[in-house]
């Protein structure tokens, strides 16, 4: 594409050099830029993109998108300036990769839990109605059937973009993609074309990056207020934002709840560890899912498909059919008759929600034992807060490593600690190492207990001193289960 023909309507406050130049790919990160693509320079939180211009110029860039001119202009090479390149770059990306999202429907999910199960469900909702479908999502990114491994919930612009514009050259219809704090904060979404998007709920998390909980809030929000006319907002009743986050949008609002007035309401009939019989919409389905938290997922996810112009009765039939999102209240089942609970709940809400719908089947019946810590490097504000709905919900707790990242592991079990009275503390147990602790938590569990092991869910590595090693969960369940 002619970089004139690309920066149309982007207004930079200057353009030196060829206009005319081709631009053959777009880059934010220097050391993968190759002959004839744009280097975009992006003021980052740790590095200043600008500091590794001549990187990218050796290795062949043809233009420089920036906020300042280097002192130095190379001949035959294009330099585009702007106020904030980071208000641009999704924008340019897009229209790099032929406007993707105007060739397929995206669907953004945003909230602090339920985003990977939703957007997940979504995927596998439409794939089986006959659609080729992709995924962004926090477990794994899929163009229709083909895995693309994933580090982050929302990629950087690029990436996504380029993404995207796979899913769409390969026919995609349909899109379904995980919205995170961070990228609706910088703006990796710009430029994105969204058909609808859906809100969760809003609890505490990431003011290690947002400071405060408004901050956090009000990013959540913004993806709202960005959402085109012709677009839909399905958004949670039951959560005290959920009509908050809608109030300024342009999009057609869609209410789901599971308690009060709204669009869109279910209600749990039966439930065991099985599965739910469920009420929604005024239509009776069975669903492999457990606990109230899994009824407000699945009816955002009924909510979307609907508003997709999908038929309820079909939608409802899909739904009957799917099973739990990896690392999301998965459940495994020792030959004596224990149950383990694999869950990625790693905030407080999220952990007191799986908690809640364990102790609803359970009926007092058996014990709970929770196997949680922390991750490190992370907001620390919430640790003792863990652990207090640990104890709170629990017969028995061991608080244990997560990925402790930089931090010492004993530390992050200690800021656990603080949060618990002398009381509390004697249903505590704190071991580090993780793997011995959910040994002990399922060796000490008998018939008709519960243990979950929390923090984690789909993830198969811990970080230790900035060390990734293989760790999974489940791995480790099924060798004390001898399964």
């Amino acid at each position: 594409m002619e970089l004139k023909h690309w920066i149309t309507d982007t207004a930079p406050l200057e353009v030196v050099g060829n206009a005319e130049i081709k631009v053959t790919g777009i880059e934010i990160d220097s050391r993968k830029v190759a002959k004839g693509n744009a280097f975009v320079a992006l003021r980052g939180t740790q590095t200043d993109g600008h500091d590794y211009i001549n990187k990218a110029l050796e290795l062949g860039a043809s233009a420089i998108v920036c906020e300042r001119m280097p002192e130095k202009l190379i001949p035959g090479v294009a330099y585009v300036r702007y106020a904030d390149t980071t208000d641009v770059v999704g924008l340019l990306a897009t229209r790099l990769y032929g406007n993707p999202t105007q060739r397929l429907r995206l669907v953004g999910v945003t909230g602090t839990n339920g985003k990977t199960t939703i957007a997940t469900l979504l995927y596998h909702v439409f794939r089986r109605l006959g659609y080729k479908v992709g995924l962004c999502s926090t477990v794994c990114n899929y163009i229709d059937g083909e895995p693309i491994p994933t580090e982050v919930t929302t990629p950087d612009p690029i990436t996504l973009n380029r993404l995207l514009g796979r899913m769409a050259d390969e026919g995609c219809e349909y899109a379904f993609m995980e919205v995170s704090s961070h990228s609706i904060a910088q703006k990796r979404i710009g430029g994105l074309h969204f058909a609808g998007g859906v809100f969760t709920n809003l609890t505490r998390d990431h003011l290690d990056y947002h400071g405060t909980f408004e901050n956090y809030r009000d990013a959540k929000k913004s993806f709202f207020d960005m959402l085109p006319k012709e677009s839909f907002a399905v958004t949670n009743a039951d959560d005290r934002n959920g009509m908050f986050m809608s109030q300024n949008t342009r999009a057609r609002v869609i209410t789901y709840s599971t308690c009060q007035a709204a669009d869109l309401k279910a209600k749990i009939l039966e439930e065991g560890f099985e599965g739910m019989q469920l009420e929604m919409d005024g239509r009776e389905l069975f669903v492999q899912f457990v606990g109230r938290f899994n009824v407000s997922n699945l009816l955002a996810v009924y909510g979307a498909a609907t508003a997709l112009g999908r038929k309820p009765e079909e939608v409802l039939v899909a739904l009957s059919a799917m099973k739990p999102v990896n690392g999301r209240f998965e459940t495994i089942r020792s030959k004596e008759g224990v149950t383990a609970v694999v869950d990625y709940a790693h905030t407080p809400d999220a952990l007191a929600n799986v908690l809640q719908t364990i102790n609803e089947v359970l009926q007092h019946r058996g014990q709970c034992w929770t196997v949680c810590g922390a991750g490190g490097n992370r907001d620390k504000g919430k640790r003792p807060l863990m652990a207090q709905e640990a104890v709170h919900h629990s017969d028995r707790v061991i608080i244990t490593s997560d990925n402790p990242r930089f931090e010492d592991p004993q530390e992050i079990i200690n800021d656990m600690l603080a949060g618990l009275n002398d009381d509390e503390r004697r249903k505590v147990l704190s071991i580090v190492d993780r793997r011995e602790a959910i040994r002990t938590a399922c060796l000490m569990a008998q018939p008709g207990d519960v243990v979950l092991v929390a923090g984690k869910g789909h993830e198969d590595y811990q970080i230790v001193n900035g060390v990734k090693h293989h760790f999974d969960d489940h791995e480790v369940i099924r060798e004390c289960f001898g399964l």
